[in-house]
């Protein structure tokens, strides 16, 4: 009975410590330059129009931010949104210009941002990863149009009929 004791003492004692571990700084270094292949693949799958592969990188219960403000979409959403456009063999090709990767000290969640070469021209994206499951798994990414602070005051202007129609629907909702 003693023996069985102390396993159990053990396996919780080396559970606690996996948990609570610190990655060296070479350890994380290895995991950033994973989640660049990572990102870069997931990327590329999307401009080769493979849904599989592409939704894959989410995690279960994940979400999309898109460019619309209507677009903020649970990954089920977002799959049921873009398949026409894989199923055309025509999906999307975002081409990373530069990114940056940050990984908590603990190698459970990491999180970036990055700038695209777009067919809208230059976007940023920006997103959270989680380590599950002995796999990172993209959890939240948000893709925005970016806009030269001199031409702010254009857009606010060409948004302003939509933005108040969607400002009236989100105050009438809440």
């Amino acid at each position: 009975m003693r023996n069985v004791l102390f396993i159990v003492f053990a396996l919780v004692f080396i559970s606690c410590d996996v948990e609570n571990r610190s990655l060296t700084v070479s350890e994380i270094e290895h995991e950033k330059k994973d989640i660049q292949i990572i990102l870069d693949t997931w990327h590329r799958n999307a401009a080769e129009a493979n849904f599989e592969n592409y939704f894959k990188t989410f995690a279960s219960e994940s979400v999309f931010i898109g460019t619309d403000a209507s677009e903020n979409w649970t990954v089920q959403e977002f799959k049921e949104f873009s398949k026409p456009y894989f199923e055309s063999g025509k999906a999307w090709n975002f081409k990373p210009l530069q990114r940056t990767v940050f990984v908590n000290a603990n190698g459970k969640s990491a999180w970036f941002d990055e700038l695209l070469n777009t067919w809208m021209g230059i976007c940023r994206g920006s997103g959270v990863l989680v380590f599950e499951d002995r796999q990172w798994k993209l959890k939240h990414y948000v893709l925005s149009i970016t806009i030269p602070n001199d031409n702010v005051g254009k857009i606010v202007t060409i948004n302003k009929p939509k933005d108040s129609l969607f400002l009236r629907k989100i105050l009438k909702e809440n």
